[in-house]
């Protein structure tokens, strides 16, 4: 296990503060929970105090690695960030895949410590949260301690999505669909994104074989369900792919 840097630090800022009101970056994991639910100034200042910018980091860069010691979440605020174990064999199983707007590291609470390795795929900035301080200041504020708990179950959730026995077309309009919403809860587009991830990672997450992957998208566009040019994808029947993902994401 090694003990590599853990969240590389910058020094602390305030993300905006227009004298009467302060605004979350529009993306931002707690904006839902600080804004909407009606903090007040005080409330909000307290939050934003806490916040370290912390990036860019290069892809291939690691956020943290498993057995580090646990002393913040991150929200990502661009780019995107893969979870993954290392198995006894010394084979890579990604976990996840986690996209602006998202956090990371929650699943270190309980021991202590990072019990994954999280990697940058491409330019990522990220927005460091001292969970010591955060878990204090959650006391105080049961809105943010509620959204905190909202993410850790939305984590468990992810994580035992794919592991029913669905077949390869199932997995796959499952994780496109995954995308899409989760994209589309920050304001971006449901129907045109790109795959920041490989084709190999994606399969590992799927539990599938890379060539698998790539004929299952192949099929996918023949049928008319998406377009594919290299990374970039436009899902073009959204009825159809979610009818195919109902199974997996069952809502």
């Amino acid at each position: 296990m090694s003990s590599g840097v853990v969240f590389p630090r910058t020094n602390p800022s305030i993300i905006a503060d227009d004298g009467d009101s302060l605004t979350f970056c529009s993306t931002c994991a707690f904006s839902q929970a600080c804004l909407s639910e009606g903090m007040d100034k005080s409330a909000l200042m307290d939050l934003h105090v806490l916040v370290e910018h912390v990036g860019p980091l290069r892809p291939g860069e690691h956020v943290f690695r498993e057995g580090d010691e646990f002393s913040a979440i991150a929200a990502v605020r661009a780019g995107t960030v893969k979870t993954y174990m290392i198995d006894p064999n010394g084979h890579e199983q990604v976990l996840g895949f986690h996209l602006p707007g998202e956090v990371i590291g929650l699943n270190a609470i309980h021991d202590d410590r990072y019990p994954c390795n999280a990697v940058a795929l491409d330019t990522v900035m990220l927005c460091r949260f001292s969970f010591p301080r955060i878990a204090m200041l959650a006391t105080r504020l049961p809105n943010l301690q509620r959204h905190l708990f909202k993410l850790m179950s939305r984590d468990i959730g992810v994580a035992s999505l794919f592991a029913g026995d669905h077949s390869a077309d199932q997995r796959m309009a499952a994780f496109l669909i995954g995308l899409s919403r989760r994209l589309a809860a920050r304001g971006f587009s449901p129907r045109r994104f790109q795959l920041t991830m490989s084709r190999t990672d994606i399969a590992n997450y799927l539990r599938q074989a890379p060539e698998t992957v790539s004929r299952v998208l192949r099929r996918f566009e023949r049928e008319g369900l998406v377009s594919i040019k290299l990374r970039d994808v436009e899902i073009l029947d959204m009825q159809r792919l979610e009818s195919l993902a109902l199974v997996v994401l069952r809502h």
